[in-house]
């Protein structure tokens, strides 16, 4: 496939397979059709509200199918989602809200947010406005998430990609047209990132509105899906559910169950390579700003115990207090 615009990725999907499920959250599940022609609608309805192209938007909903379609809505009009958490405490919203200059703000009251145009949760644009196809928009940077680790006035961080990619490998080593369970924080750079491009490979994406493992769980086992993601917090929670729990999931249909986020006990992380599989349990760290991204699979941990592999994208080195280079077992700076 040739790279597409985020839009017409979705719009090739739902021409190909209409009435498959693109996307659920909880007890809702859109098919490709509907989640284009919703999207197309809503679309339609940010732009009257004032959305132009590389205007930022900020999504404050909670994980829900709403989420993903504002930000599918935002592409559709070649500008650019700016995803922050729905409970974030007024102050700080206000302040991201008036660092991004926020065009809209999806999922906020009014009065959160005072001079800015803001749609509540549960927002339904006008039937009457039509859901057909819309011009081919690309944003210029194609998401604009907070950094989780800054401290002092809020930072958000333009990726420098634009809003367009190959849909036969769209990305964090994702498949293409299979399912995808993603139980993160829709917020969070990560879970946001990948399930996007799970969507524009032409992935089922399954999340949660809030994560519980049993959950989980089930839906791997119900959907089949080549590829988990999952933090460390969240496998201790799957892994202390009583053994028959665990023990019933079927977990043979992932080929990656990838974790990131946070450190992980060795003795955690050896339980889940013996679990699901050597080549199937893999690593990846980075940051929200993406200077580099390390990958590492479960066989080459177990080598190499502590490792978070080999740069795939940009490049890494650790340094010490002097700036200079360190030679390999020596702790200084990434």
């Amino acid at each position: 496939m040739p790279t597409l615009s985020i839009s017409r990725a979705i719009t090739h999907h739902a021409t190909e397979r209409p009435h498959d499920p693109a996307l659920t959250c909880g007890e809702v599940t859109l098919s490709w059709l509907e989640l284009d022609r919703r999207t197309n609608r809503l679309a339609r309805a940010f732009a009257q509200l004032g959305v132009e192209p590389d205007d930022l938007v900020t999504i404050a909903l909670p994980n829900s199918t709403e989420f993903i379609e504002s930000a599918l809505a935002v592409w559709k009009l070649g500008a650019t989602p700016q995803p922050v958490s729905a409970r974030l405490p007024g102050r700080e919203l206000e302040e991201i809200v008036e660092l991004a200059d926020s065009k809209l703000v999806v999922g906020a009251d009014a009065a959160r947010v005072p001079e800015r145009t803001t749609v509540p949760v549960g927002f339904e644009p006008d039937p009457s406005l039509s859901d057909e196809l819309l011009p081919d928009l690309v944003t210029t940077c194609w998401k604009a998430p907070t950094s989780g680790g800054s401290t002092g006035r809020p930072k958000i961080i333009l990726a420098t990609v634009p809003g367009e990619f190959d849909t036969a490998a769209a990305g964090f080593n994702l498949p293409a047209n299979s399912a995808c369970v993603i139980p993160g924080v829709l917020y969070h750079n990560a879970p946001f990132s990948i399930s996007t491009l799970a969507l524009v490979g032409g992935n089922h994406v399954i999340n949660f509105p809030r994560f519980v493992p049993e959950e989980v769980l089930d839906a791997v086992t119900q959907h089949r899906p080549k590829y988990l993601y999952v933090v460390p917090t969240m496998m201790a929670r799957i892994w202390k559910l009583p053994d028959e729990i665990r023990e019933s999931a079927d977990m043979s249909s992932l080929e990656i169950a990838v974790h990131m986020a946070a450190p992980c006990p060795p003795w955690l992380k050896e339980a889940w390579i013996h679990w699901v599989g050597q080549d199937v349990l893999c690593e990846l760290y980075a940051g929200t700003e993406v200077q580099a991204i390390t990958w590492i699979t479960g066989r080459e941990w177990l080598e190499h115990r502590g490792s978070v592999g080999r740069p795939y994208v940009g490049s890494m080195k650790v340094v010490g207090d002097d700036g200079t280079d360190l030679p390999p077992g020596e702790i200084g700076e990434i």
